[in-house]
């Protein structure tokens, strides 16, 4: 397996900013498409009789393909360049102090603290080690938790010889969440290093990684925030491989698309990112929006809000995909992924109050336009196809006698071929890059740390397959979470769940009955308004009745040998410590507990 890092180039300036030229050829591209599936949509809707509600139809169609083809577009140019270090290189010795943030909200210590050992011990066998320090802040409201985190802190120090460079600190109140949360240990404790590094309590990172992104931060004193792209692990159900896999296997090749087109304003995504704290501390501050949640209250998905600050502010925002060696974990179930994405969405629907904020870059505003139609394009593609269903009680009568004094009737031409273009066209722009993807990591090489080129094409296959099916389900979510967000309710700040994934059948109804309720409504409206429709529906309304299922049968632990990727091949080295350490502290719990069960039996003899 490859480094986790990569060598910086020779010295030099830093590269000018080259983003324009990306991103007029990405916003053109995407634009020409949606164009493009308008005109040939009216062209459809002419054959016989143009009304207002073809009209609305090709609006709509344009907005939902010309979003498409934004994605489409930013993987393909993923494709044309490499993933390469900067140009800049650390000239004398690394002496940044920085410190590793994890803040917790509920979450096992055991698991949360051997991750922290690992990395310590990763960043101790770095030679730096002395540089960094860690700062666990907690902000769990149960207090059995919150006992158990102060009981392995000190098992954690104990065993890392590590007083004075690991810390603990509660909060009794915890405004802002996780955002706040950090935001006061800047100010209160910030000014003892020069860099933070922001995790999440599942995240995981190499020393190598985490001492590379203080070289380039400390080489190059204009850059605000570093950000690594994660990589998901350790998935063990159906839905988590496929989603691990997608992730490893697509993600590298957007990232790289995203990093062309970012320039000096780059994302932020919450966690496995390093920031300047004397930038942060001078540009970051959140405000508390006015009014009640959800479009009130404080900032929920504070990361783009954080990057757009620190751009405003001069300090350069940047992505390094050629760092690997980060990771996270992700959902294993469809309606953990649910519930996370419905904390999402308010977050970003939020930052419509934040798009005219005063002195953004025109790339962060655009960024949080691209956060919103993220969570609101499903409602165009609903609505194109309510106003299709719709389009019968509009459509004029034909005309067979347009032109007088003629006696034979003209049909309307048959204009069949370009909505069956036009399908095929938007279907396109959702495979096209995976399969593009594929065929570059078979001819790079990529695609041996996927099983083989073979192996990693089965497995590209598999996903297409199953977030097919899965998508429909997870639209509904979507749809619903953005109109609890529109009619004013808060979804809070749920706690993840990192337990037990599987979900029985009846838990699964439990969750989504009123999924399939809305796809045996809309299936029986179709059949009745406009029935020739029912089949282009199937595809969607056919998963959405099926959902309990799905879900159930997609929560369950995968079998066979599709979904592998780089990390399973050679887990690396931080992974299988921390690993081991978990296994090691696990079995010192039960010793414990058995000494501790044969005491009373002991004292009885």
């Amino acid at each position: 397996m490859s480094s986790p890092v990569t060598r910086a180039a020779t010295r030099g300036t830093p590269a000018r900013d080259r983003s324009a030229l990306p991103r007029g050829v990405a916003i053109a591209l995407s634009l020409m498409a949606g164009a493009g599936a308008f005109m040939l949509f009216l062209q459809f809707g002419w054959s016989d009789g143009l009304d207002f509600i073809d009209i609305l139809r090709a609006v709509l169609i344009l907005i939902s393909t010309w979003w498409l083809a934004w994605g489409a577009v930013q993987g393909l140019m993923g494709l044309t360049t490499d993933a390469a270090p900067p140009p800049v290189q650390l000239a004398e010795p690394l002496s940044a102090h920085c410190v590793v943030l994890v803040p917790v909200y509920n979450e096992d210590p055991v698991t949360t603290f051997s991750r922290i050992a690992a990395m310590d011990e990763s960043l101790q066998a770095t030679g730096y080690g002395h540089l960094f320090h860690f700062a666990i802040l907690s902000d769990s409201r149960n207090e059995t938790i919150a006992a158990k985190e102060r009981e392995w802190f000190l098992r954690l120090v104990a065993d890392r010889g590590a007083e004075g460079r690991i810390f603990y600190r509660r909060r009794s109140d915890n405004k802002g969440k996780k955002a706040g949360n950090v935001e006061e240990f800047i100010m209160q404790s910030g000014g003892a290093y020069e860099l933070a590094l922001i995790l999440d309590a599942d995240s995981l990172m190499e020393g190598a990684t985490i001492v590379e992104m203080a070289r380039r931060m400390q080489a190059e004193s204009d850059i605000g925030l570093l950000q690594t792209l994660p990589v998901v692990t350790r998935a063990e159900t159906r839905f988590g491989r496929a989603m691990q896999f997608s992730a490893a296997f697509h993600s590298p090749v957007f990232a790289r698309g995203l990093a062309m087109m970012q320039g000096r304003t780059g994302p932020f995504w919450g966690h496995n990112a390093m920031v300047r704290v004397r930038a942060f501390a001078e540009s970051c501050g959140l405000p508390e929006l006015r009014g009640k949640p959800p479009f009130g209250g404080h900032v929920m998905s504070h990361d783009y809000v954080e990057a757009a600050l620190l751009a405003r502010a001069g300090w350069r925002v940047r992505l390094d995909d050629d760092l690997g060696g980060s990771y996270e974990e992700g959902p294993e179930n469809l309606v953990d992924h649910a519930k996370r994405d419905r904390r999402w969405c308010q977050g970003n629907l939020q930052h419509v109050r934040l798009l005219l904020a005063p002195g953004l870059k025109p790339w962060s505003r655009f960024v949080f336009f691209q956060g919103i139609m993220a969570y609101i394009s499903p409602l165009f593609w609903i609505g194109f196809m309510l106003a299709s269903v719709a389009a019968p009680f509009f459509a004029p009568p034909p005309d067979y006698f347009p032109e007088p004094y003629w006696p034979f009737p003209i049909f309307p031409q048959a204009e069949t071929s370009k909505a069956i273009g036009l399908a095929i066209g938007v279907f396109g722009l959702l495979i096209l890059p995976k399969f593009a993807v594929a065929l570059h990591a078979a001819m790079s090489g990529r695609a041996a740390g996927f099983g083989g080129a073979l192996r990693g094409f089965a497995s590209m296959m598999a996903e297409l397959v199953f977030s097919s099916i899965s998508a429909p389900v997870l639209l509904a979510y979507q749809t619903r979470s953005v109109f609890q967000v529109l009619f004013g309710r808060d979804g809070g700040w749920p706690t993840n769940n990192r337990g037990d994934a599987r979900l029985t059948v009846s838990e699964a109804w439990a969750a989504s009955h009123w999924v399939v309720t809305t796809g045996l409504v809309s299936l029986a409206v179709t059949w009745y308004l406009a029935p020739g429709l029912v089949v282009w529906m199937l595809p969607v309304l056919v998963p959405m009745m099926l959902a309990p299922l799905i879900i159930s049968w997609s929560s369950r632990r995968a079998g066979g040998g599709l979904f592998l990727t780089p990390t399973e091949v050679e887990e690396p080295p931080v992974m299988r410590r921390q690993r081991e350490i978990l296994g090691d502290w696990e079995n010192r719990m039960t010793s414990i507990a058995e000494a501790t069960a044969a005491e009373p039996a002991r004292a009885a003899i």
